[in-house]
C-alpha cells in the first residue's frame, strides 16, 4: 500500500499524541458511540470488517480478495478528536454509498481520489473533519517545514491550495475531477514532475486494481446490500445526521423492488418495430448466395411517464428514479415528467443503463389523462406510470399500460381489466 507521509506529518503536527493515548485508544468506544447516534452510518461499518494496520498511515474502506475491509491505523486515529473519528468513519461509508470503489471510477487514478474526497468532505460538519482533508471552499494547511521543497514546489503547493479554497460545496465527484483536470499543479502531481503532495486522510489504494468484471459485479452487490440493510436500519431507528440529498442518493441505488424482465415479458411480449442489420450467416430469401440476409432484432418501444404533482414525495421519487436504472438494464425508453400536463420538451431518453440525473421541475396537480393521451397519440408498444395514484380515472388505453405506485399508496380507482399494477413496498 501506498504511504502517503506529506498528509500524514501534517495531522501529526496540528496534533500532538502521547505514546499513552495511542496504547490506550479504542476504536469500539466510537463504533458504540455510533451505534446510537448514526444507525444508518453504525450499520455500514457493522457489515465491514475492521483491520488495524501500520502498512497505511491514515485508515480506508478496500477490497481484499472480495472483501470489503476497513483498514486503519492506531497512530493515527489516536491523534484525532472524538468528533473528527465520528467523521472519518462517515467519509468512509460514503465512498461505499457514493460507489466510488466500483462503478464511479476516473483516470487518472489519484485525482479521482481527490475528487472523491472533495465530493463527501461537501456533506459531513468541517469540525468533524481533520485538519489534512480536503474541502471545498477551504484552503490547505500551511506548511510548516519548506526546506525539503523547491519554491517551485511550495508555489505549486500554493496554487493548489488557492484551487481546493475557490471550489462550491455540494457538487459531484465527476465536477471537483474536472475542475482538478485543468490545474497544470495537478497534472504535474499525477505525472510525478512535482514531488509536493496534498493531504488525504484516507486511503484509497485497490480501488484502481478492480478488473475482473465478475469480481466488480459481486461487490457492486454487496455493497448495495450493505446499503440498504443500513437504510432499513435507519427507516426503523432514525437517520441521525444523513443529509436530505444522501437519503435520496440512497433510496434510489437500493430501489430494485421490481422483477423488470417478467413484466416486460407479459407487458410488451413481442414487437413489430425491429432493428434491420445485414448478416452473412443468413440466407437472403430474394437473392440466396448473392446478398446477405437480413437479422432483426426486435425491441419493444416503452414511454415512462413519472408523476412530479405535489402529492408525490421526494422520498418516493428517489425510489422511482431506482426503478428507472434498473429498468434501464433491461430496454431502451423514454421518460416523460408530467403532473397536470405531460412535459414533452424536457424528455429524456434512457439508453444502455446511462446514468442520468433527475430532479424535480414540478409541483402541480395530477391528472392521469394527460399521459393516457400522450401514449395514445406517440404510439409505444407499451407505457408504465410511476405514481401515487392520487387522481380520477383516466380515459380506457389501447395500449398496454402499467401502473407503478409508491410504498403506501394505491388507485382510487378500479383499474382496466389489462392493466398491471405494481406496488412499491
Amino acid at each position: 500500500m501506498t504511504n502517503n507521509s506529506t498528509s500524514n506529518d501534517l495531522l501529526k503536527s496540528k496534533n500532538k499524541v502521547s505514546q499513552e493515548d495511542i496504547d490506550s485508544f479504542s476504536l469500539e468506544k466510537h463504533l458504540i458511540r455510533l451505534l446510537w447516534e448514526e444507525p444508518f452510518y453504525s450499520r455500514i461499518l457493522r457489515s465491514i470488517t475492521k483491520v488495524e494496520s501500520k502498512e497505511i498511515p491514515t485508515a480506508g474502506v478496500l477490497e481484499k480478495d472480495g472483501e470489503l475491509t476497513m483498514w486503519w491505523n492506531r497512530e493515527f486515529m489516536a491523534s484525532l478528536t472524538k468528533d473528527q473519528i465520528i467523521g472519518l468513519l462517515k467519509h468512509e461509508c460514503l465512498h461505499l454509498v457514493f460507489e466510488h470503489t466500483t462503478e464511479r471510477k476516473r483516470t487518472p487514478h489519484m485525482i479521482w481520489n481527490y475528487a472523491t474526497d472533495l465530493a463527501i468532505n461537501s456533506t459531513i460538519p468541517a469540525s468533524q473533519l481533520p485538519d489534512c482533508g480536503l474541502i471545498p471552499g477551504k484552503s490547505l494547511p500551511q506548511l510548516e517545514d519548506t526546506s525539503n521543497l523547491s519554491p517551485e514546489d511550495i508555489q505549486r503547493y500554493n496554487a493548489i491550495s488557492d484551487l481546493i479554497e475557490s471550489l462550491p460545496r455540494d457538487k459531484t465527484s465527476e465536477f471537483y475531477f474536472e475542475k482538478l483536470m485543468e490545474s497544470k499543479e495537478i497534472q504535474d502531481m499525477a505525472q510525478g514532475v512535482s514531488s509536493i503532495e496534498i493531504g488525504e486522510f484516507d486511503c484509497h489504494e485497490g480501488w484502481d486494481s478492480i478488473n475482473d468484471d465478475s469480481m466488480s459485479d459481486q461487490l457492486k452487490e454487496k455493497i448495495k446490500d450493505i446499503i440498504s440493510q443500513a437504510a432499513q436500519e435507519a427507516e426503523d431507528k432514525h437517520w441521525g445526521t444523513v443529509s436530505a440529498t444522501i437519503k435520496k442518493k440512497v433510496m434510489s441505488s437500493i430501489s430494485k423492488e421490481v422483477n423488470w424482465e417478467s413484466i416486460l415479458r407479459r407487458f410488451c411480449g413481442f414487437s413489430n418495430r425491429a432493428d434491420r442489420t445485414s448478416n452473412i450467416h443468413r440466407l437472403n430469401r430474394k437473392y440466396p448466395n448473392i446478398h446477405p440476409g437480413i437479422k432483426k432484432n426486435y425491441k419493444p418501444r416503452i414511454n415512462v411517464y413519472l408523476d412530479e404533482s405535489g402529492s408525490v414525495n421526494d422520498n418516493a421519487l428517489s425510489v422511482f428514479f431506482g426503478e428507472l436504472r434498473n429498468l434501464s438494464s433491461h430496454v431502451d425508453f423514454t421518460l416523460y415528467k408530467f403532473d397536470t400536463s405531460v412535459d414533452v420538451e424536457n424528455k429524456i431518453d434512457f439508453k444502455g443503463n446511462k446514468r442520468i440525473t433527475l430532479n424535480r421541475t414540478h409541483i402541480g396537480g395530477t391528472c392521469f389523462k394527460a399521459p393516457t393521451q400522450h401514449a395514445l397519440n406517440d404510439k409505444p408498444d407499451g407505457y408504465i406510470i410511476m405514481t401515487d395514484g392520487c387522481a380520477p380515472k383516466p380515459p380506457h388505453s389501447r395500449i398496454k399500460r402499467a401502473w407503478v405506485l409508491a410504498s403506501g399508496c394505491k388507485l382510487i380507482f378500479d383499474k382496466d381489466g389489462k392493466d398491471i399494477v405494481i406496488n412499491l413496498k
